[in-house]
């Protein structure tokens, strides 16, 4: 049972019984018992701002690659996840994570390559050790290009 405590100290007090099998009597605890809450802001918002194709040789033109501009507000992010899909977000074609270092603003440039031309979904999670935040967009890729 919880309860105040008689003297003049605000602390909650703790009084437990416990039954002892061996002895059949009881046994009486009392004591305070503190404990803290950590409020952290976490990362509360992520945009894609650009997406812009990166132009390669012909004879770099196995993947096309795209960079893609982020930011986000709230926390510095730890990591970030990309997670390329179908153009209906449901079928997850492949995911890559990647440990990022954000020291001042949340400003980021996260390349990708595609295998092949095609339109895709992209979510783009940031997180720390506390949160996530994700943004979303459709990208058509065009053999080296993308729109």
């Amino acid at each position: 049972t919880t309860g105040q405590s008689p003297d003049s100290d605000s602390s909650p007090s703790v009084e437990s019984m416990e039954d002892n099998p061996d002895g059949g009597c009881h046994i009486y605890r009392n004591g305070y018992y503190g404990s803290g809450i950590d409020v952290v802001e976490g990362i509360l918002e992520v945009n894609i701002i650009q997406m812009t194709s990166i132009q390669m040789t012909e004879s770099q033109a196995e993947n096309s690659l795209v960079d893609f501009v982020v930011t986000c507000q709230g926390s510095l992010p730890t990591d970030v996840c990309t997670v390329v899909s179908d153009p209906t977000c449901q079928v997850s074609r492949s995911m890559v994570c990647d440990p990022v270092v954000v020291t001042d603003e949340c400003l980021l440039t996260v390349r990708r390559a595609f295998e092949e031309p095609g339109t895709y979904c992209i979510n783009i999670t940031l997180g720390d050790d506390t949160s996530q935040a994700l943004a979303s967009a459709l990208i058509s890729v065009n053999g080296g290009e993308s729109t």
